[in-house]
């Protein structure tokens, strides 16, 4: 049918992936108001819970008498010293470009906007993935090769609770979370919508986790492949969405006679203690 006699109707709407970074319950979501809106410049804190809390044994239980030996060091509590953490700001975007006889600027605003909407969960997830799983994680493939899918969570799931013992965070990519219910490794809780694991750690599935996949120094996974990340909790500082130009004549290269809105949000993702990683196998 020729284009000509087409009906214009409404874009196709979408949603979110339900499970990815923005959507999954145990992440705490923090909108940023204006006297705070420094820290959408990064912020930084003292680590908490990445030291160990050891037990002290019974004197009663101690031999204390040196014998017929010396004597050796007296037994001494631990100290640790906690480390600074930080996290750096992420900003994504969506522009809209039109012909002026096209599209009005209230149009193309919404336009970007929805777009946005839409798909900032997606880039923040490759962006996090990129700049700090990929940039820091523990690789624990071993040697032999990449392991099923029931085994990689196993074994970051022992590196967690090795680092932290507290409930973490499991990101997967969205190409392998068909594999988490081949061993019932995760659940869905009924009264938060958010997936567990057995152990109780929460499970992430990304589209922009699966666009990215690579592995530990974001070297891309092997045909076949995939890579799972574990950390401690995430705490997600979200800024405002701030649309440029933020009125119509700017918008408008007259040059051209086109029209470009941009609209574009500032988060800070920030996370605790060892980032660790395993390759599991997708396709055997």
């Amino acid at each position: 049918m020729p284009a000509g006699l087409r009906r214009y109707v409404e874009a196709i709407g979408g949603t979110p992936l339900p499970h990815g970074i923005l959507g999954a319950s145990c992440t705490t979501i923090t909108d940023v108001t204006e006297d705070r809106i420094h820290e959408l410049n990064g912020v930084e804190w003292m680590a908490l819970g990445c030291c160990p809390v050891l037990d002290w044994p019974d004197p009663c239980e101690v031999d204390e008498s040196p014998g017929e030996e010396s004597p050796g060091a007296p037994l001494q509590k631990e100290f640790c010293r906690p480390t600074t953490e930080h996290a750096s700001p992420i900003t994504v975007y969506a522009g809209a470009e039109c012909s002026t006889l096209g599209w009005t600027y209230e149009e193309a605003r919404a336009h970007a906007e929805a777009t946005l909407a839409l798909g900032e969960q997606h880039a923040l997830e490759a962006a996090f993935w990129r700049d700090k799983l990929a940039a820091e994680a523990v690789d624990l493939t071993p040697a032999a090769g990449p392991l099923s899918i029931a085994q990689g969570v196993a074994v970051l799931e022992g590196c967690l609770a090795e680092s932290y013992g507290g409930v973490g965070t499991l990101h997967v990519p969205a190409g392998a979370a068909a594999l988490l219910g081949c061993c019932n490794l995760v659940r869905e809780e009924p009264a938060t919508g958010s997936l567990r694991t057995l152990a109780g750690n929460c499970a992430m599935i990304g589209a922009g986790y699966s666009a990215i996949n690579t592995g530990p120094g974001n070297v891309p996974a092997e045909a076949g492949t995939a890579w799972l990340y574990i950390t401690g909790p995430l705490v997600i500082r979200r800024g405002p969405a701030d649309t440029v130009p933020g009125q119509a004549g700017p918008s408008v290269n007259i040059r051209t006679n086109d029209r470009r809105v941009l609209v574009e949000r500032t988060y800070v993702v920030g996370t605790t203690c060892t980032v660790c990683a395993v390759q599991i196998e997708v396709c055997p």
